[in-house]
C-alpha cells in the first residue's frame, strides 16, 4: 500500500503533491508557486503579500452569503531533519511509507507539520459537495524559524471572523490557547591557535537521539545532544588539559537537539584515560536514558591532528556555559493540569566562519513575565561566560477564550460525527494565532488537527485514521457555520 491508496483520497492526494515540492523555512518559493498554480488550475481567487503569504478564497455557497466567514490557516514551511546528512531538502521530494495505520517518511521529517493542514484546506476549497459560507485559506511562510509570515501578514489579506488553525497534532483535542516564545542567542568570539603536536585527537559523536518538538515534546525528558556533549567535555576538562578544535550540535531553535559532535585532543599520555572515561560516560548515560532513548548512539574515534584549535580560555567558558545552561521544563501550569507553563530549549551550537561560536536557545511560556524571566536567566549565565547575548522579538501567547463560539461548533462537529466529546486544551508549543490577534483582534479561533508523533525529527509520523476524522471535523465545522448568520 502507498499514500495513493489512502482515504480521504483528496486530502492524501494533495498532501502527496505537497511533499514533492521542497519547502524549507525561508525558502518557500517553490511551494508558493505550487499554491499559485493550484489556484489557477481550479479557478480559485488568490493573492499574496510582500512577505510571501498566500490567501485563496472561495465565494459562499448560494444562499449562505451572510454566514460568518471562515479562514482556514496553515503554514507552508517544514522542519528539515534527516538521518542522512546529505539529503537535499531544497531539491529532493519527501518519500512516504505506509506502515499499518501510520504514515512516515524514509529517514526524514514527514512534513505533516504542517503539510496536512495545507492539504485539508486546499481540499475544502475544491470540494463541490461542501456547503459553506465565505471561505478563505491562509498559507503563511517561515512559521518554524521565526513566525515571519504571521508577524508580517499584509493589510486586508483576510476578511473572515472565524479562524481554524490546522496546525495541531492530537486527534479528539481542540486547542484554544498556546504559549508565547522568544529566542536568545549567545555569541562567543574565539581566537585560533595551533593544535598542539604532542596531543592525541578524537572525534566524539552523538547521533540518533529522538529529539522532537521543543514545545510539544519538552516534558518527555528526552536527551539533549548538546548538553550531553558538554557533559563529556566538562568531565575531560576537569581532569586533563583539553584542546577543542570543533564543536557542532543541533539545528533548529524549536527542535530538541538529537545529534552533536566535537573534535578535541588531550596529551598523548592521557589517551587511554579518555577511552576509560568515555566508556564510563556511555554506561552512565545509557542507564539514565534506558527505555527513553532506545536509538541514541555514541562514538569516540581517533582522528588526524586538526590544523587549528579554539583558544583555551574560550574553550573552558563555552564548555562550562553549555553544561550549566538550563534545558527542559521550568514550571508547570497551575491553571490547566498537565500543561507545561514555562520551558527552555538549548537548541544548537555552531561555529561560524568569522571566528565566532553561536549558541541558540528558545524559551516558551504561557505567562509573559515568566517567558522573559527564563530568557533573562539564560542571558545572565552566558554573559557570565563572556558571550554577547541578544534576544529576538519573540511572539505573544494566545489566551484561552472558553466562551468561544467556534470552539463550541468545532467540538459539537467532532462529537456528532464520532460520538466523542473532544478535550479542550491549551498547548505549550507556539502557534501563529497570537500574532493574528494583534492585527485582527475580532477573530474567534480554534486549532485542531490529526495525531502526529515525533514532529521536528525523522521519526515524525501521522496516524492515518485520524486524518479521516480531521477531514470530517473540518467539513462538518464549515457546514455548521454556514447555517449561521454573521
Amino acid at each position: 500500500m502507498t499514500i495513493k491508496d489512502l482515504q480521504p483520497a483528496v486530502v492524501f492526494g494533495i498532501f502527496d503533491q505537497i511533499n514533492h515540492v521542497p519547502r524549507p523555512s525561508k525558502k518557500e518559493g517553490k511551494i508558493r508557486q505550487y499554491l499559485l498554480d493550484f489556484a489557477a488550475q481550479h479557478n480559485i481567487a488568490v493573492k499574496t503579500d510582500a512577505i510571501g503569504n498566500v490567501v485563496m478564497s472561495r465565494p459562499a455557497t448560494p444562499g449562505h452569503e451572510d454566514a460568518p466567514g471562515i479562514i482556514m490557516q496553515a503554514h507552508m514551511d517544514m522542519v528539515c531533519e534527516s538521518n542522512d546528512k546529505n539529503f537535499d531538502f531544497e531539491n529532493s521530494p519527501i518519500e512516504t511509507v505506509v506502515d499499518g495505520e501510520w504514515l512516515h517518511a524514509k529517514g526524514t521529517t514527514l512534513g505533516a507539520d504542517n503539510g496536512i493542514g495545507m492539504a485539508a484546506a486546499m481540499a475544502a476549497l475544491i470540494d463541490d459537495e461542501l456547503v459553506h459560507g465565505p471561505l478563505e485559506a491562509l498559507f503563511t511562510v517561515d512559521e518554524e524559524t521565526g513566525l515571519t509570515g504571521a508577524n508580517n501578514l499584509g493589510e486586508d489579506m483576510i476578511h473572515g471572523s472565524m479562524l481554524l488553525n490546522l496546525d495541531s497534532e492530537d486527534d479528539a483535542e481542540i486547542f484554544v490557547g498556546c504559549a508565547g516564545g522568544v529566542d536568545t542567542t549567545c555569541l562567543f568570539d574565539y581566537k585560533r591557535s595551533v593544535a598542539p603536536t604532542d596531543f592525541h585527537y578524537f572525534k566524539f559523536d552523538i547521533s540518533k537521539g529522538l529529539g522532537g518538538h521543543s514545545g510539544g515534546d519538552i516534558h518527555l525528558g528526552r536527551a539533549n545532544a548538546v548538553q550531553l556533549l558538554a557533559r563529556f567535555l566538562y568531565a575531560i576538562a576537569a581532569k586533563h588539559e583539553i584542546s577543542l578544535c570543533e564543536v557542532d550540535g543541533g539545528n533548529l531553535r524549536n527542535a530538541i537537539p538529537r545529534a552533536a559532535h566535537c573534535l578535541f585532543g588531550v596529551h598523548t599520555s592521557k589517551k587511554e584515560d579518555i577511552v576509560v572515561l568515555f566508556n564510563q560516560y556511555v554506561a552512565d548515560v545509557e542507564n539514565e536514558y534506558k527505555d527513553l532513548e532506545p536509538t541514541i548512539e555514541f562514538a569516540l574515534d581517533t582522528i588526524e591532528r586538526p590544523e587549528f584549535a579554539i583558544d583555551a580560555d574560550t574553550t573552558h567558558r563555552l564548555i562550562e556555559a553549555l553544561y550549566a545552561a538550563p534545558h527542559g521544563v521550568i514550571s508547570m501550569s497551575r491553571d490547566l493540569e498537565g500543561l507545561v507553563e514555562t520551558s527552555t530549549n538549548l537548541a544548537s551550537v555552531k561555529m561560524k566562519d568569522d571566528n565566532t561560536i553561536l549558541v541558540t536557545t528558545s524559551q516558551r511560556s504561557s505567562v509573559e513575565s515568566r517567558k522573559w524571566d527564563i530568557a533573562h536567566r539564560v542571558e545572565a549565565l552566558f554573559k557570565l561566560a563572556g558571550a554577547n547575548v541578544t534576544h529576538g522579538d519573540g511572539y505573544p501567547g494566545w489566551a484561552p477564550n472558553l466562551n468561544s463560539r467556534i470552539m463550541k461548533i468545532a467540538s459539537d462537529a467532532y462529537e456528532e460525527l464520532y460520538g466523542v466529546k473532544p478535550a479542550i486544551k491549551a498547548i505549550h508549543a507556539g502557534l501563529e494565532c497570537g500574532l493574528f490577534l494583534l492585527k485582527y483582534p475580532h477573530l474567534d479561533m480554534v486549532s485542531f488537527g490529526p495525531t502526529l508523533q515525533g514532529v521536528h525529527s525523522p521519526s515524525e509520523r501521522m496516524n492515518i485514521p485520524a486524518v479521516e476524522r480531521f477531514w470530517g471535523q473540518l467539513r462538518r465545522t464549515i457546514e455548521k457555520v454556514a447555517q449561521l448568520k454573521g
